[in-house]
């Protein structure tokens, strides 16, 4: 009977972490079946750029996450970002907050591929109209980052990720923000898992800027950002009371 029990938990197991991480894949595969994109990968182009402000550029107020099925709030902040002997590997140093449990992370940045969206856009404000926007490019790619061992509530954080630039008429690169005003602007999205080293249950784990990709049901914001109701408790009731002051 104890292993019939112990066989059932490890398939109840099994399946949770093939979800999530099938989560990861189909949200990579689906941003490459995308209709909007030219049809080469133009990452060699862009071999000798340094993408690693994009990742820093978001004030930390509006870098949204959760983790586990009750969308648990967990903060991640990448503290230093830098560009790898690999023109497509980034070396990342941050720490992720649950609750009052502050953890360091590091890990990679593993870009796969990046794309060039068709059009810019039909209406550009004046800002971006006066850099002469080039192009708009979508870089994917996978992520893992691992908290030291010896820290409580430790694991591994690993999953997939789509952020968007574009580059001026100088050839410069920046943080595509020409859709801000829009109200599910986001970029910089990440989607996995978060696995703990006791061998405990793989948890969803998925965090953006502005908006949170695959949010499901915790987001009921029509023009940002809002979580609902029911999810206050978890972490959420800070971010329900910010609105109407200025953080």
């Amino acid at each position: 009977m104890k292993r019939i029990i112990c066989f059932t938990i490890a398939l109840i197991c099994l399946n949770v972490v093939c979800r999530a991480q099938s989560e990861a894949v189909l949200f990579k595969k689906r941003e490459l079946n995308k209709g909007n994109f030219s049809k080469e990968d133009v990452k060699q182009q862009f071999a000798s750029y340094d993408f690693s402000k994009l990742w820093d550029k978001t004030p930390n107020e509006f870098i949204y996450g959760f983790i586990g099925p009750d969308y648990q709030r967990i903060r991640i902040k990448f503290i230093t970002v830098t560009k790898g002997p690999s023109s497509n590997s980034y070396a990342v140093y941050g720490k992720s907050m649950v609750k009052a449990n502050i953890s360091d992370f590091k890990g990679t940045i593993e870009i796969t591929d990046i794309l060039k969206l068709k059009s810019v856009s039909k209406v550009l404000d004046n800002e971006h109209k006066n850099e002469g926007i080039k192009g708009r490019f979508v870089i994917l790619g996978n992520y893992i980052f691992t908290e030291p061992n010896n820290q409580s509530h430790a694991g591994i954080f690993k999953g997939s990720f789509k952020s968007s630039f574009y580059l001026d008429k100088n050839d410069e690169i920046h943080y595509d923000d020409i859709d801000q005003q829009s109200d599910s602007f986001t970029n910089n999205e990440f989607v996995g898992t978060w696995n703990p080293y006791n061998q405990g249950l793989s948890k969803r784990c998925n965090w953006g800027d502005y908006r949170i990709p695959n949010g499901g049901s915790l987001d009921g914001g029509a023009g940002e950002f809002s979580p609902v109701d029911k999810y206050l408790l978890f972490g959420w009731q800070n971010k329900r009371d910010s609105f109407g002051n200025d953080a």
